[in-house]
């Protein structure tokens, strides 16, 4: 079936011809050779002919398939899409390039999850919720790293800056949505079991 032409309905006006084997290869490259998520409109904008959303997410479940047990995955992301080696191997890929991962302080890792379960904040609803200040410094290393960002003021006296999660940190954490972080109770158990 290899370079197969087959028959689309892309509406109820036009059926396009499309080569699902040869949009498939592309598909696979482009996820290949781009350092970043795409997105499904990215995905299409590779198609010839103007394609359903449905055809290029088929093709993806299949080159998903096809990857499986191979050390590489095909994962859905908050930003799309992207090629990645699964967990296990990253011991091995870390020989090639040894890094050490950034190491953020507690009240970094603190700040963050407070942005991330309570969002939209503002500086005083961390500071109330660590009962310490928080610095501008521990806010611009989360900017920086592109896990945080301003989205507007509270309706309040003073116009406070309102801070969310962005979906780099969604990205990162390899997740789709907020929906998908481990809840409160969830948390609180981990870091017992870590103490312990």
């Amino acid at each position: 079936m290899s370079g197969q032409v087959e028959t689309l309905p892309l509406s109820e006006e036009v059926v396009e011809q499309v080569d699902l084997t040869q949009l498939k290869k592309i598909l696979k490259v482009a996820l290949l050779t781009t350092a970043e998520p795409l997105s499904l409109s990215e995905l299409k904008k590779l198609s010839d002919t103007p394609i359903e959303n449905s055809v290029v997410e088929g093709l993806l479940k299949q080159l998903a398939e096809e990857h499986a047990g191979s050390g590489v995955e095909l994962g859905h992301v908050a930003s799309g899409w992207r090629l990645r080696a699964c967990p296990e191997m990253q011991p091995y890929l870390d020989r090639l390039n040894p890094q050490k991962p950034p190491r953020y302080s507690r009240a970094v890792m603190e700040t963050l999850a407070i942005i991330a379960y309570r969002q939209p904040v503002t500086r005083g609803d961390i500071e109330e919720i660590r009962g310490v200040a928080v610095s501008s410094q521990i806010l611009r290393t989360l900017e920086t790293r592109g896990w945080i960002d301003v989205i507007g003021t509270r309706d309040t006296p003073g116009k406070p800056t309102l801070y969310a999660t962005t979906k780099g940190l969604l990205d990162d954490l390899n997740l789709r949505s907020l929906q998908e972080l481990p809840s409160l109770d969830e948390m609180s158990n981990l870091l017992e079991q870590d103490n312990a």
